[in-house]
């Protein structure tokens, strides 16, 4: 949900590292005072560092989120193991009959689009004072060692939805609707979870306990990207891996934009009308002591439509000190990973120089 690394390429921009969120002028605020805006202003332009070449990725597991949690034993097994597989090899997958009403996602997109729209002095009052606010909205920079400092296009809203719910105050349906599908998409994680610690034959309730997922962190995230004149010269989210467990992905009316990197190749998702994008957090990697993969993954924008995504992001309890799971560990011949708490992977990513290496590589165990 939010980068981890700011380069926009696998090779270049090692001196790059983002800053807290800021609020300057809204992406929105400015495509709506131009009539024809025909070149990017220049904190957006981030030149020839950009490049958003991808293929079409035709092979994105699809896991039914219906026989996952079927009384067939058999239907369930055979999803168990998909999803298993799904979580190793891509780290992604498009999932299908999640059974959230289509009402309750439509009114999802809706409120947020509509908070996207207030003016910018009303949103400025969500500025965030660090990176532990609970609530935040605006911009986000990505800052050189030279003092040359870029913006995503992209405008974002931040909140953090449990154990604690915070939520703006307008629009005024939006916390009842935030609250309803946050608490549904938090149930689903926690089936993932389970449904993932049964293949690894773990035991549901140790992995539960061990992750404190009661109390688990949750974030909700959405992002607005207005149309683009030069989507090549710019990004929306750069590449970067997700804190937590699992993140449940909405794209509206199933706009590419999403690009997700297998193998040093970078692969264009467009996914199906009704489905979500849910992929592995750094955290259960660790924890599966390598067995599921976290991908690098950004977003990209073009210069005919808006897009408006809504990300939630599922972890461990914020106090969790989160390593391999210790029967793992045991059966592996030893961790792969270091231990690290959450909350403090979280604000270390957030605020960390970036320098070529991920906080989730800094973690790998070399053997």
């Amino acid at each position: 949900m939010a980068p981890a690394a700011v380069s926009t390429n696998s090779s270049a921009d090692d001196t790059r590292r983002h800053q807290p969120f800021e609020f300057n002028e809204s992406v929105q605020s400015l495509v709506d005072a131009s009539d024809n805006l025909e070149a990017l202003p220049t904190k957006y332009n981030l030149g020839d560092t950009n490049d958003t070449r991808a293929s079409s990725c035709e092979s994105l597991p699809v896991i039914d989120y219906s026989a996952l949690t079927s009384s067939d034993p058999h239907q369930r097994s055979k999803a168990i193991a998909e999803l298993a597989e799904a979580c190793a090899d891509w780290g992604f997958f498009v999932l299908v009959n999640h059974g959230v009403p289509k009402e309750l996602i439509e009114s999802m997109f809706a409120t947020v689009r509509e908070f996207f729209r207030l003016p910018d002095d009303e949103k400025k009052q969500y500025e965030a004072k660090s990176t532990s606010s609970p609530i935040a909205c605006g911009n986000f920079n990505l800052k050189s060692t030279s003092n040359e400092t870029f913006t995503l296009w992209r405008d974002f809203l931040k909140l953090y939805v449990h154990p604690d719910f915070h939520c703006p105050t307008k629009p005024q349906p939006l916390r009842e609707i935030l609250a309803e599908y946050t608490e549904r998409t938090r149930k689903m994680a926690r089936e993932l979870v389970g449904a993932v610690a049964e293949s690894m034959e773990l035991d549901r309730q140790y992995v539960e306990e061990a992750l404190e997922l009661d109390s688990s962190f949750q974030k909700f995230g959405g992002n607005f990207y207005p149309p683009c004149p030069q989507p090549d010269q710019t990004i929306g989210l750069p590449p970067h891996n997700d804190p937590g467990l699992f993140t449940i992905l909405l794209i509206h009316n199933g706009l590419a934009g999403l690009q997700i990197e297998r193998q040093s190749h970078w692969f264009e998702v467009n996914p199906p009308p009704n489905s979500m994008i849910v992929n592995v957090g750094d955290h259960l990697e660790i924890f599966s002591n390598g067995r599921c993969k976290s991908s690098r993954h950004r977003a990209v924008v073009n210069k005919e439509r808006e897009r408006l995504s809504i990300a939630v992001g599922n972890g461990p309890g914020k106090d969790v000190v989160v390593g391999p799971a210790a029967l793992l560990v045991e059966r592996d011949g030893g961790a792969l990973y270091r231990s690290m708490k959450y909350q403090e992977y979280v604000e270390s990513q957030l605020s960390r120089t970036f320098n070529g290496i991920s906080i989730l590589d800094e973690q790998r165990i070399s053997t």
